[in-house]
């Protein structure tokens, strides 16, 4: 039985017409701030921004709050969890607050709960805070926030990217939806992973990687012969092409014949998407993983090769959150991850972009449908795969898959600060401190090639561990004065593309989100842009919401 698309929200913009829908009383056009975007920074901005009496509204095109937090990503990549504060803390908080009821443990007593977390404990009990949990409990946690702060949230709706930014004198004055709704406000937030309102807004960004001398980095740029994690092919020696070792027969799917290009260099490759997957070994919570559109059991040849060389780590990354579900992310040489198939989403159009996501989805579901049915799975691997399936209980509205597919990386801001390697390294000082990082500089694999010794070799895949938590600097969310006086980008933030791989987890997202509010409204407050506001006074008000912005403890 072939399953339908279940990528509703982005599949329907077919642009014969889009409707801007809340559930809430219908938004008025001037309000103190915009925020466009549905991401976990958006909730804590408008959070942050509604303690602070101003009035906002959240206009995106998700019909979901939370972005990944909410839609799959529930083995949270923390780090150093003693950097984390503010309402990114509360929102942990009230995860662990969740869990303390009876009622939370469905399908599974909380006792048999094994408290594994990213290198770290689930659950810390003395903290009162818990890094893993399902997806519907996190997007509860964001509608709570919306809902006891009386913020409105228009869904559904699709930024007119060609003619629907307004700016005057240096200025943001309105943006205007594709169905014709226009907001007009003091401040607006970017808080998209792709980057839509500042791009529209005319902000310099850049896609892809940056050669290593533009920023006097190391671990930027083509990385060919790197290998760390061990998402690759190492000394496997597999043959990309369907006949092995005859170029001429051609090759096998997945794989590009392109040159890599010259280690160092840069391009515009970015990180590889997928969708995290929340799947159950419950039968009463299970729904069957059924052949998807278009399947082509061709396109994972390249897998049978790899488990034909003794490859068995296909549930290495099935990690356990809550109720006997997991958290699937990529691992190994051929995995998840739909590498080198997303380099021209981030300036995609809506139309291309669904295609993109449908090819991801289609992908990701036909990798576990091969798994589960094609003779050539070992058995103990298939027999294993067979077992699980889609929680039941989890994105109800869409099929059981999650809303929202990875986006690891798309447009980055050129912005008054550039954060790279050395500020994340801790080689170079930060200024102007809003909030910090700690995660690996981890950047999945960009592209799949043919080695000059003939074999199949992923490149991209980076991790280089910072020795301490790092400062992350508000340059960094600010767009050069001269091209926008009062847009604030907390999620496609000003850094490298390496630097970037720490940067982009989604706590870090939150922290980032709450110090764009702080700096919104004390510009509303003070009647001052948001360039020329004193750091200090800043600095003070970030630490008095909870906010950490110097690392002098760990967890």
């Amino acid at each position: 039985m072939k399953t339908k698309s279940l990528v509703p929200f982005f599949l329907s913009i077919i642009f014969l017409f889009f409707s801007c829908q809340s559930k809430q009383e219908e938004s008025q056009t001037n309000t103190d701030i915009v925020i466009y975007g549905g991401t976990s920074a958006a909730v804590t901005a408008a959070v942050q921004l509604a303690k602070m009496n101003k009035s906002v509204v959240i206009v995106c095109p998700d019909k979901h709050l939370g972005g990944l937090t909410s839609s799959g990503l529930g083995f949270t990549d923390t780090g150093n969890k003693s950097v984390i504060g503010g309402l990114a803390r509360e929102f942990y908080q009230r995860v662990y607050s969740h869990y303390q009821t009876k009622e939370a443990w469905l399908w599974e007593k909380r006792e048999e709960y094994g408290n594994t977390g990213q290198g770290t404990p689930a659950i810390d009990g003395d903290k009162r805070t818990m890094w893993i949990f399902e997806p519907h409990v996190a997007e509860q946690v964001f509608e709570d926030f919306i809902r006891e702060n009386n913020i409105r949230v228009f869904r559904d709706c699709w930024l007119d990217r060609e003619n629907g930014v307004e700016k005057q004198n240096g200025k943001i004055v309105s943006i205007t939806m594709l169905n014709g709704e226009k907001y007009t406000a003091k401040i607006f937030i970017d808080a998209t992973y792709e980057g839509d309102l500042m791009a529209a807004a005319g902000i310099n960004y850049h896609v892809g990687r940056e050669a290593n001398k533009v920023y006097n980095e190391q671990w930027n740029g083509i990385q060919t012969g790197v290998l760390h994690h061990g998402h690759h092919f190492g000394n496997m020696n597999i043959s990309p092409y369907v006949v092995p070792g005859d170029p001429a027969s051609g090759v096998v799917p997945r794989i590009s014949p392109e040159d890599p290009g010259k280690k160092g260099n840069g391009d515009k490759r970015i990180q590889a998407y997928c969708f995290r997957t929340c799947l159950t070994k419950v039968p009463e919570n299970r729904v069957p993983i059924e052949q998807p559109e278009n399947y082509d059991p061709a396109q994972y040849e390249l897998l049978v090769r790899v488990l034909n060389n003794g490859w068995r780590e296909t549930f290495n990354k099935f990690d356990p959150i809550p109720n006997h579900k997991t958290d699937v992310n990529n691992h190994g040489p051929f995995s998840f991850d739909n590498i080198g198939m997303n380099y021209d989403y981030p300036e995609a159009t809506y139309e291309r972009r669904a295609e993109i996501i449908r090819e991801h989805e289609n992908y990701q579901k036909g990798l576990l449908y091969f798994y589960a049915t094609d003779p050539r799975v070992p058995a103990e691997i298939q027999d294993e795969m067979q077992q699980w399936g889609l929680a039941k209980d989890e994105f109800r509205d869409n099929g059981n898959w999650p809303h929202q597919i990875y986006v690891r990386e798309a447009r980055r801001m050129i912005g008054e600060f550039v954060m790279t390697e050395n500020e994340v390294l801790g080689k170079s000082e930060v200024p102007h401190s809003i909030g910090m990082g700690s995660y690996t500089m981890d950047s999945h694999n960009t592209q799949r090639y043919i080695t000059p010794d003939g074999f199949v070799q992923n490149e991209g895949d980076i991790g280089v561990h910072p020795h301490q938590p790092y400062q992350i600097d508000m340059g960094s969310i600010l767009p050069k004065q001269e091209e926008c006086k009062n847009l604030l980008v907390p999620v496609a933030v000003s850094s490298s593309h390496i630097a970037f791989g720490s940067i982009r987890m989604e706590p870090v997202f939150m922290i980032l989100g709450q110090s764009a509010a702080m700096i919104a409204a004390m510009s509303i407050e003070e009647e001052t842009p948001i360039h020329e506001l004193q750091y200090q006074e800043i600095k003070t008000k970030l630490e008095t919401a909870g906010q950490v912005l110097k690392h002098e403890a760990t967890e």
